[in-house]
C-alpha cells in the first residue's frame, strides 16, 4: 500500500514559538516588539479568543521590508 503525501498548507498566523523559529528573533524580542507599540495588533500580530498571542507572517514580512527601505 502506498501512503499518500501530507499536505500541508503554510498558516497565516503563527505562535510566537514558531515565529522565532522562522524569523530568527528570539521570544523574548517578539514580546518586546509587542509591548513597545512597534509590532500593532491588526498588523503584525492578532490575539485569539482566549488571549494567546498569535504572529501575522505576512505582517511580519512587510515589517522587515518597511524597515529595509
Amino acid at each position: 500500500m502506498v501512503d499518500s503525501p501530507t499536505l500541508i498548507a503554510p498558516a497565516p498566523y503563527v505562535t510566537v514559538a514558531l515565529a522565532a523559529m522562522i524569523t530568527g528573533l528570539t521570544e523574548k524580542a517578539i514580546r518586546r516588539k509587542i509591548e513597545d507599540g512597534k509590532w500593532l495588533e491588526g498588523r503584525e500580530y492578532r490575539r485569539s479568543p482566549d488571549g494567546g498571542i498569535f504572529i501575522s507572517i505576512k505582517g511580519y514580512q512587510q515589517w522587515v521590508e518597511q524597515a529595509a527601505a
